[in-house]
């Protein structure tokens, strides 16, 4: 709103500025050239007058006695030839008509003069007046990039629950806990009639454990539970078509339809294979749950590639070079993660209503001891390592024994960027998504009781907690309700 009320301010300044500019151009230029005009008339106007009384004066002068050219002088003498006295009078005429003719050429050179003079003084305001202009414009562009930069993302997060034509939801957070509850205490009521798919989000490409031990625990139960192989860093339209030729390949292959489950970035290019192919996918697809899903987008990609913002060409080649570079994917995965982009997306693209939903949103801890809590996303293989330890070993704990964890402070990272966006907006997170943005319209809503930040439902924590659940057990919990969600609505 500042900004909208800083431009039009300024665009209604430089306008009356260019007016009144202009005006007093017009008004200057009329002046000067009605001046000289009236100089003109008053100095050709003396000159004649003063001709026309020369010639009188010569003419009373003659004698006008028959065609005598005498001249009587004051005795009353008659002169017969007194011619001399004619020519001089002839030559004192020329001589001041030249002097008038010089005044005259003096005058115009003066009025020439100021003309020059005003000309130029009305030229350099002028310019004086664009520099000022364009000195204002650079102050009113440094002005509106400072304050896009501090506004940020105050008026999008949350667009969605704001917007009058969204479904509301449901809150279902009370079931979830039971559900949850009896799956710990060994109650599984998962079917074997469906294929589960596991989505992953941005950058699990580079993460090889990304819900790997979600798919072995329920590879255990006996269900037939795939993990999707999509590029991660790709484009959202991009992975929609990839997740929508895997959805019908799984369901011809089994016959049976697929319940999805995606994480993040991953429950968004779910979202949008049904939006864009929702005739396509209408009886293949039994349920979706978004698990900490930007679905309304993030406050962290919007303020990293905001336009308009202060550096906001050299923040772009900078992640540019980072995603599209550095780890070969494709900017537009993180820009169609923005509110802008989400926004288009949205209006354009509408979910089935046929299809069971479930939002899935957590809030980080921002305590100092997590700050010091690491995460384990990957393996790193050492094929020296086991002719060192023992050379009988067999071929197991060979492979056993090349295993060394990588272990990353994830959850310190989301614990410094969820107290980042609660100082700076005010708004509980996960560390990258904010609670209000992973709600999706129509859906049931499920908050757990505990503090989660982004990372946790997929990359298992070093120090595990036996009296907690674990994220295999929350999925499982989540696709249980989504299972009945299903049967709920199909009465």
């Amino acid at each position: 709103m500042a900004n909208q009320i800083l431009s039009e301010i300024c665009c209604y300044y430089c306008t009356e500025m260019d007016d009144i500019f202009s005006r007093l151009l017009s008004l200057t230029s009329c002046i000067t050239c009605r001046v000289i005009e009236f100089i003109e008339d008053l100095v050709l106007r003396d000159v004649i007058r003063l001709l026309k009384d020369s010639e009188i004066n010569s003419s009373c002068k003659q004698p006008k006695i028959g065609t005598c050219t005498g001249f009587l002088d004051r005795d009353g003498i008659y002169l017969e030839d007194l011619s001399f006295i004619n020519s001089g009078s002839e030559i004192v005429n020329r001589n001041y008509s030249r002097g008038v003719h010089f005044v005259f050429k003096g005058l115009t050179l003066l009025i020439s003069f100021f003309d020059f003079a005003w000309r130029s003084a009305i030229e350099t305001w002028r310019c004086i007046g664009y520099h000022k202009g364009c000195v204002h414009a650079r102050l009113q562009s440094i002005v509106s990039r400072v304050l896009r930069t501090l506004n940020g993302s105050s008026d999008d997060i949350g667009w969605l629950q704001a917007s009058p034509e969204m479904a509301p939801v449901e809150d279902g957070s009370a079931r979830f806990l039971e559900l949850l509850q009896e799956t710990r205490n060994g109650v599984h009521k998962l079917p074997d009639s469906f294929v589960y798919l596991l989505i992953p989000g941005l950058f699990s490409n580079h993460g090889p454990l990304y819900f790997v031990s979600t798919k072995r625990f329920f590879s255990k139960m006996g269900l037939a539970c795939h993990i999707a192989k999509i590029h991660s860093e790709a484009s959202v339209e991009h992975n929609a078509w990839e997740l929508k030729q895997y959805i019908e390949e799984l369901y011809w292959g089994s016959g049976k339809r697929v319940m999805l489950l995606g994480h993040s970035k991953g429950g968004v290019d779910a979202a949008a294979a049904l939006s864009i192919y929702s005739q396509e996918l209408r009886d293949k697809v039994a349920g979706l749950a978004l698990v900490q899903s930007p679905y309304g987008g993030t406050p962290i990609a919007s303020d990293i590639l905001r336009e308009g913002q202060v550096a906001d060409k050299e923040t772009r080649r900078i992640m540019e070079f980072l995603i599209c570079k550095l780890i070969k994917g494709d900017i537009r995965a993180l820009e169609d993660l923005t509110y802008e982009k989400r926004k288009e997306f949205i209006r354009k693209h509408k979910l089935p209503d046929n299809i069971p939903l479930i939002s899935f949103h957590s809030e980080a801890s921002v305590g100092p001891g997590v700050l010091a809590t690491m995460s384990h996303i990957a393996h790193a293989e050492l094929p020296w390592l086991p002719r060192i330890l023992n050379e009988d070993a067999d071929d197991d704990a060979i492979f056993a024994a090349r295993k060394v964890p990588v272990i990353v402070p994830v959850s310190a990272a989301m614990a410094i960027t969820a107290l980042h966006l609660r100082l700076r907006y005010g708004e509980k997170s996960d560390g990258l998504v904010t609670c209000r943005d992973a709600e999706v319209p129509g859906s049931v809503v499920v908050k757990p009781d505990k503090k989660l930040d982004h990372s946790w439902m997929v990359y298992s924590s070093w120090k595990k907690e036996p009296t907690e659940p674990d994220a295999c057990e929350m999925c499982e919990a989540l696709l249980t309700m989504l299972v009945e969600l299903g049967k709920r609505a199909s009465k």
